[in-house]
Parts: C-alpha cells; structure tokens; sequence
C-alpha cells in the first residue's frame, strides 16, 4: 500500500489551463451557431436534466428566465440516474430532455456514439474553452469542473489532527467516522474513485470500505453531512458544497492531498432531438456566457476551466493543489466493474 501511494499523478497541464493560464483562442466567427430567440421565446420552455447542486440549477433557472422570459424546467438528481433516465426514455422514443449537464463525462462520449447529440458550435466555447475541454464535434463542452478532495468539520476534528493524505483515511481512529458518495449514483464520485483506484489500485478502496464509512448518494452530500455534525471527514464528496457552506458560517475546513486530488469535468450537450430545440440553444449560449459562468464559481463554489474568470482570493488557486487526471473513456471502461467492486468492497 505504502509504494502504491507513492504513484501520484499530477496534471501540470490540467492546472494551467483550468486557471486561466492560456490567453484566448484567436477564432473565426463564420461557422458558429446561430439562435434565433423570438423562436426561443414563442417555445417558451427548456427542460434541463443536471446532477449540479439543486441551489445552482435554480439559481440558473431563475437568472435565464429573468433575462428572457423562458420558464427552465430543473430535473435534478444524480449523473448515474441522468444517464439511465435517458436512456429509458430513448429507448421508449420518448424525447423530453432539452439540455443535459452531468458530472461523469463519459455519459457524453455514450450519447454522442449513439448520436443523441446535437452540435452547437458557439463563440464562447472556442475562444475561451481550451480543446482539452470541450468536444472536436461541438456535441459537448466543459460547463463546469468539480475537485473532490478531503474535508472535516473543525468543530469535531483539530487542525492537527486531520487527514492530510488518502492513506491517512485508513487510520483506525476515523472507523466509523467517514462519509462518503456513491459511484452507483454520483458521477463525479464515479470518477474520483477511478481516479483513486489508478493512482492506489482496488487494494486502497477495499481498506477503506472496511472502515465503516456511511454512504450517502449524491456528491453535493457528504458536506452537508458534515456541517450537521453527523460525520467527522469526508472521506468522497465534491469542493463546492464545502465552498457554499463555509460562507454560510460552517466550521469546515479542506485539505487537498500531496498525493493528488481528484479532478472531474462536467459537461453539458443540446440533445439532437430536443423538443424545444431554439430554447434549447438559447439556454446553452446562456450557460457558456463569461457572467454565468462567474456566477458557478462565485456563487455556486465550483472551478470553471473558461480562460480569464476571476477566482474568490480566500480559495486554495488550483495552480497549488496537485490534481490527480480526469479519464472519461477510461471511466466508461471501468465503470460495470467498479460498482461491482464497490459493492463488494463497501457492503452497498
């Protein structure tokens, strides 16, 4: 376990470019999409399926809506059960969902095989989205970035005597006293534990699955566990929510491993057979615009990877917190066999 922990990976590259580090894409405008919004506003509706926190996805909702006048429907729950509920309904030929936004990216490499995807090549996205984060195809981009590392409640644990590494988490006196998401329904936690899984091998996940570790769904939970009181660490949760309770006055404090931090991009997609296809693209241009995407990282606590956006200055920049790699083709590969382990490994 000890020489395991020791094969970190960092992504210099990830860092400078999810910092804003590039200057923007020079680009041609001649190929861009257009939307025609008083074919927008005549639909009037946009249905969104997201796994972002529900206080985001309405606060979005609300500013599109007071911009335009279109009503956002949010359906928001877990990116495993995004991605099974359209599959259901595609499957039944039923279209419902406009704009989809998941934190497991390889649902899009998935929806764009079976071309379910419709390509939206905005401005926006070449000029400020570097290639690494947003598709060849313009079928998807990176809408938003999670980090996922450790965190405690402040009011429970000392400073000192906190977690500061993954192997740190195996340590018998956090038994019982962790709190973790689960891969079967957060993709973002499908991702950070592919990410843990290549850096420590099946071997970590297992040891820390016998720890007694209380499993929660949703990502955006763990968090909200810990500011309860509930649970000491977090032992698999998202940044943002810890971000958003701590300017509410939570005692929780962060800590992002030497080992590395896992890393997870969020993609969003207009659906090719969106039933409200202008609104659909309407919302989409809204969502890649420099103020909403401010608005995630100033409001919604998340990182954004558009170059040139402003990050809060009492938040750790990502240029110092080493990052573990973001995989999708390598999740979608590993995805069966890792809630099968899972299961094994933690009893759920």
């Amino acid at each position: 376990m000890i020489e395991r922990l020791a094969r970190f990976a960092a992504s210099t590259a990830v860092v400078a470019l999810v910092c804003g580090a590039l200057a923007p894409a020079r680009v041609s405008s001649a190929s861009f999409a257009t939307v025609d919004v008083a074919k927008a506003k005549a639909e009037g509706l946009v249905v969104f399926y997201t796994s972002v926190d529900v206080s985001v996805a309405e606060r979005l909702a609300r500013d599109f809506q007071a911009k335009y006048g279109i009503k956002v429907q949010v359906e928001r729950t877990g990116s495993e059960r995004v991605f099974q509920r359209i599959g259901q309904e595609y499957g039944s030929n039923l279209h419902v969902v406009d704009v989809v936004n998941t934190s497991d990216s390889a649902n899009f490499l998935v929806w764009k095989s079976s071309g379910w995807l419709a390509s939206v090549p905005l401005e926006d996205i070449a000029r400020y989205w570097p290639p690494e984060f947003r598709d060849r195809d313009a079928t998807f981009a990176t809408w938003r970035a999670t980090l996922s590392p450790i965190a405690y409640n402040a009011s429970l644990v000392k400073p000192a005597d906190a977690p500061k590494t993954w192997a740190d988490l195996l340590a018998p006196q956090w038994k019982s006293k962790l709190v973790k998401a689960h891969p079967a329904y957060s993709g973002s936690e499908m991702t950070a534990d592919y990410e843990l899984m290549k850096a420590f091998g099946w071997g970590y996940l297992q040891k820390l699955g016998a720890q007694s570790v209380m499993q929660v769904q949703s990502s955006t939970e763990p968090p909200k566990v810990l500011s309860r009181g509930e649970q000491a660490v977090m032992a698999g949760g998202n940044e943002y929510v810890v971000f958003q309770l701590q300017a509410q006055g939570s005692p929780l404090a962060l800590v992002y491993p030497r080992e590395g931090t896992p890393f997870e991009t969020s993609p969003a997609a207009v659906m090719k057979d969106a039933p409200h296809p202008n609104a659909a693209r309407l919302f989409y241009q809204y969502m890649f615009s420099k103020d909403t995407q401010q608005m995630l990282v100033d409001f919604g606590g998340l990182r954004s990877v558009r170059v040139g956006l402003k990050e809060p200055a009492n938040r750790v920049p990502i240029t110092r917190i080493r990052l573990f790699h973001d995989d999708p083709a390598g999740v979608l590969k590993t995805s069966d066999e890792m809630k099968t382990k899972y299961a094994q490994y933690f009893g759920t």
